[in-house]
């Protein structure tokens, strides 16, 4: 399964399962989304330590790797998914750097071992795409499945 299948996969999975968890008289609509780092189409997970958070890390150190965020809509039963996809390249990373990251426990159980949001940030060399795509939830895809919802119930937005 490719990375951009896996998310689009579990996004709608989690929008999915807890629709059917509502009851029918107090149903809304229901987002799912699901994000994930890929390396040379290899899915890297959430680690579930620093030390397999550091190992991930060392993998992505000096390269080029993907991004994939899905979301996930169901409002009727129907469900809309979008995908975000970006690269991120990150710079060397310097053992020291990785200690102390890895130290700082923000990387277990982020997708890739990292927040770019967090301290992370400085490990980035260059992005093409989305910054919030690559925090989790990519506001202009969830735009694209909210957006006409919320603008049909408000009407004029002054």
């Amino acid at each position: 399964e490719s990375a951009a299948a896996y998310v689009m996969r579990l996004a709608e999975t989690k929008a999915r399962t807890l629709w059917d968890a509502l009851a029918a008289s107090v149903r809304r609509p229901v987002l799912g989304a699901d994000t994930t780092v890929a390396l040379d189409g290899e899915i890297f997970g959430k680690p579930d330590s620093p030390a397999a958070a550091r190992a991930m890390l060392m993998r992505l150190s000096g390269r080029t790797h993907e991004v994939h965020t899905a979301v996930a809509l169901v409002c009727t039963g129907d469900i809309e998914l979008r995908l975000s996809t970006s690269a991120v390249r990150f710079r060397e990373l310097a053992e020291e750097e990785l200690d102390w990251y890895c130290a700082s426990g923000e990387p277990v159980g982020k997708a890739g071992g990292y927040a770019i949001q967090g301290r992370a940030a400085v490990f980035v060399r260059h992005l093409v795409g989305s910054y919030s795509g690559v925090m989790g939830l990519p506001l202009c895809e969830t735009w694209e499945l909210l957006g006409p919802l919320l603008v049909a119930q408000r009407g004029d937005p002054r």
